[in-house]
């Protein structure tokens, strides 16, 4: 299975359409060098997958962003990039269409080559090294210790969780994080709640104050506080002093208890961190005074109403913010500068933050803080992706209280309802910036209108395939079918080739653009590819593919494994299993 060199890994990369492409491009160099254009334009020519195959496999419009460049009519250009490339035996022939875009219809070799690709790289098909091993810090859930996960964190932690898988497929060096705001406000409203529930007091008392957490979780951690319980959480091992008077054992303990009880729900949902950041040690360590101290010296605040103010309007924002208020405490967003400002110092050139879009308005405000630092942190850092907010409905009814937490659907409760595959591709298969219905009765289905349903299936129906191939007493020739690939000649043959042979590009656009959602959209589309094909061959549904032709069906068996293969691959980068059986 030796990959001609003319279809070596280019820019980590390996497709046919990368190779064809970096040859547009030489083209275009030699243009340079003939003095048809000028040697200092720099745009690069891109191919795209046409839509129409009567197009051809790939089409550019090189010639019409050339023309001008040229002086010339784009037809003349194209006619000039077609004679310098040239007869190559990968491509078939190439064609100038319309006013000026050049098509590429590939050779059979070159289509098929895409499947000695994916039986060779397996699990690697589809990675690249773009990210150099650079470090890339990507930060996501981060929810407050007061509660269970509800699903709005579950999206945050799906979407987070395949960003960073789909960096690491691109060459990063990830550091997943998860920020524990354990300082502040909220925090002593779950200690007041907790310590109210140890007294007895509960939502229904007249003493029960409206910003106190009224979810029966509280009153579990009340329960285990009394019986003087350990919580063994991440890095604290925390026991119940049992004493209700003493606010701040009550707080230490309600915090690592709630601490462990989203990092079980977490590993439920098979999501895992490399770094626990707790807010509180910023005020521990000073961080936060030396950041203000730090933005003071650089001379962006000034005192007024008693309160110090920084000058966010330099930097862009619509008015100036208060860091520290004037009957003292920090602003919220004071505490995230410092904490970023850690993050620069950690080495993390490039930050990457999932949050719901109810942070929308704090990210100007942390970057304009960073900015005023003048620690050269360039000005988009660190980015950030912001999911919108989920609808959960059982049929017509929205699914609004969950009886642990109360006032909210829980993450725990759909993946007891549904499970963690329906869950983690539901969650991942929308925009991010979208917002999204999360439908339980169709996440529990078993039928093709189910997309995760649909994609495991396609998996499992080749699985099912290789196990018939067997009882049939079919010895499968891997060797001899990769050596026999120009038989996959079937308009739906060349249809799935087209199709795999996308995925490392999506890979990589999926990874550039921090939108897991296009692996999703990728990975239904290849499963419809794949049921299609199923429908031709034989009336007998075993033998789709298991044709008496022996050197067809190792063929076929060849094109079934690879996309066998890219499913997993994909699957894997969502977390979500390729089960063998369905």
């Amino acid at each position: 299975m030796d990959i001609p060199a003319a279809f070596q890994p280019i820019q980590g990369l390996l497709s046919v359409k990368d190779v064809v492409e970096t040859w547009l491009n030489d083209a275009v160099a030699e243009l340079k060098t003939q003095g048809i254009i000028p040697t200092e334009f720099s745009a690069k020519a891109k191919l795209t997958y046409t839509k129409d195959k009567s197009h051809g496999d790939f089409a550019s419009n090189a010639a019409l962003m050339l023309a001008k460049q040229a002086k010339r009519a784009p037809r003349d250009v194209a006619q000039l990039i077609v004679d310098i490339l040239g007869e190559r035996p990968e491509i078939d022939k190439m064609e100038i269409a319309g006013p000026g875009f050049i098509n590429f219809f590939l050779s059979q070799e070159a289509s098929t080559q895409v499947i000695k690709t994916i039986l060779q790289q397996q699990d690697k098909f589809g990675h690249n090294n773009k990210g150099e091993g650079k470090k890339v810090g990507v930060e996501f859930v981060s929810a407050n210790p007061t509660g269970p996960l509800h699903i709005g964190h579950g999206r945050g932690a799906v979407v987070g969780d395949c960003i960073a898988r789909l960096m690491e497929a691109t060459g990063w060096d990830v550091t997943r994080e998860f920020y524990y705001n354990d300082a502040g406000q909220q925090i002593n409203n779950l200690a007041a709640s907790v310590q109210a529930r140890c007294k007895g007091i509960g939502p229904e008392s007249e003493e029960w104050q409206a910003d106190w957490y009224q979810g029966l979780y509280i009153k579990d951690v009340a329960t285990d506080y009394l019986a003087a319980e350990t919580i063994d959480s991440a890095d604290k091992h925390v026991t119940g002093k049992a004493d209700i008077d003493d606010l701040k054992a009550i707080q230490e303990f309600a915090v690592a208890y709630l601490r462990r009880e989203q990092d079980l729900d977490l590993k439920a949902f098979d999501v895992g961190f490399d770094v626990f950041f707790l807010e509180s040690s910023l005020y521990e360590n000073g961080d936060i005074e030396k950041t203000v101290e730090a933005l003071v010296n650089a001379g962006h605040t000034y005192e007024k109403d008693g309160a110090l103010w920084l000058k966010t309007t330099d930097y862009g924002d619509d008015k100036d913010r208060v860091m520290r208020k004037s009957e003292g405490g920090y602003t919220y967003f004071l505490p995230d500068v410092a904490y970023h400002v850690n993050k620069w110092q950690r080495g993390f050139g490039r930050v990457v933050n999932e949050f719901g879009a109810d942070h929308h308005s704090t990210v100007n405000r942390v970057r304009a803080g960073l900015q005023a630092l003048d620690l050269g942190i360039p000005k988009g850092w660190p980015e950030v992706v912001l999911h919108q907010m989920v609808t959960v409905m059982r049929g017509e009814e929205e699914v609004k209280i969950s009886k642990r937490a109360g006032s909210y659907i829980t993450l725990r409760d759909i993946i007891d309802e549904v499970g963690r595959d329906a869950t983690r591709y539901f969650l991942a298969a929308r925009r991010s910036t979208s917002q999204m219905t999360f439908d339980l009765e169709l996440a529990k289905s078993r039928t093709n209108d189910n997309p995760v349903y649909y994609v495991q299936y396609a998996h499992a129906r080749i699985c099912s395939a290789f196990r018939k191939l067997e009882e049939v007493g079919h010895s499968f020739n891997e060797q001899q079918g990769l050596q026999n690939l120009s038989l996959l000649t079937l308009k739906q043959e060349l249809s799935l080739m087209d199709k795999i042979n996308q995925y490392p590009g999506l890979v990589d656009i999926a990874a550039s653009n921090t939108e897991p959602h296009v692996i999703a959209h990728y990975l239904r589309e290849l499963a419809a590819e794949l049921h299609g094909y199923y429908q031709v061959g034989s009336d007998s549904a075993d033998d789709r593919w298991i044709v008496d032709n022996v050197v067809l069906c190792d063929a076929r068996m060849c094109l079934i494994k690879s996309v066998k293969q890219v499913l997993v691959n994909g699957l894997g980068l969502l977390a979500v299993d390729a089960p063998n059986k369905m």
